[in-house]
């Protein structure tokens, strides 16, 4: 596959998927109805093209767009993909929602970035601070064939592999487990546990602790523990007051139930309100 049809060029997540089809061996389409899109494009040497001549003889069609707008977009336009046409989606959300037109003939390929890993062996400045990754620093993605042939994974895999490039691993997953993964790993669990944290950090701070001295010390205290859990570092372990501290706070901190966010009731009400449009 190598001609795309990229909806969404112009937006927050277009713009950085543009510029690593920069100088690709794809044939990129630009799509964007916003003015400010357009002139964001235009900033950058790209003329942004009618959905009609985007389309035309497009192999693939990538989706830069909210969750909550994919179904609705997909609905308007599915009649327009030829048979055979790969739909890259960067969330499973609407997938796993059933948002998606019910055609046989359209592949339904899934892929999203798992982001620069916090242990790496990045040395450059502009690496270390890339955060999101896509720019400077490796990430690891993963990827989904929801729909359509077999031997279209390794097309979508290699859309994927550019539009987030520079890419180390690819992790092949299905419909369900990316939704595992996204919303319930990634936001319902970690983004609330990181919210807390800020939040213990502020109330440090409120009790009298420098800012600058709790958020250091958290940071800090962060990436060792990291180390810990995830059996980083070989041999590291919490000491026995840590170990009890933990035992002791967990079942004040936490609901013992709390692991019921990843049933699938609970996760299917989580994309419900993900991919709302009011």
């Amino acid at each position: 596959m190598k001609t795309i049809a990229l909806l969404g060029a112009g937006g927050k997540m277009g713009l950085r998927l543009t510029a690593n089809l920069i100088g690709s061996s794809y044939d990129v389409r630009h799509v964007e109805i916003s003015e400010r899109g357009q002139a964001a494009l235009r900033e950058r040497g790209i003329a942004a093209v009618g959905l009609d001549a985007a389309l035309e003889g497009a192999e693939a069609v990538v989706l830069a767009l909210p969750d909550n707008r994919i179904g609705s977009v997909l609905e308007q336009i599915h009649q327009k993909f030829k048979p055979g046409t790969m739909v890259v989606m960067l969330d499973v959300a609407a997938a796993y929602a059933g948002l998606l037109p019910k055609r046989d003939d359209l592949t339904y390929f899934i892929t999203h970035p798992c982001h620069p890993p916090i242990f790496s062996d990045e040395v450059e400045p502009l690496a270390q601070r890339d955060f999101f990754g896509g720019e400077h620093a490796k990430q690891h993605i993963v990827c989904c064939l929801t729909q359509g042939p077999e031997e279209h994974y390794a097309a979508g895999e290699r859309i994927a592999r550019t539009i987030y490039k520079p890419v180390m691993k690819s992790h092949r997953c299905n419909t369900e487990q990316m939704a595992i993964l996204e919303p319930v790993l990634s936001e319902t669990v970690l983004g609330t546990c990181l919210t807390i944290l800020a939040e213990a950090t502020d109330e440090a701070v409120r009790r009298g602790v420098p800012r600058d001295a709790a958020r250091d010390f958290i940071l800090g205290h962060m990436r060792v523990e990291l180390a810990i859990v995830f059996q980083e570092k070989e041999g590291a372990v919490f000491s026995d007051g840590a170990l009890k501290a933990i035992a002791r706070a967990k079942p004040v901190i936490f609901q013992p139930d709390w692991k019921r966010v990843y049933e699938p009731d609970a996760i299917a009400e989580s994309v419900r309100h993900i991919t709302k449009t009011e």
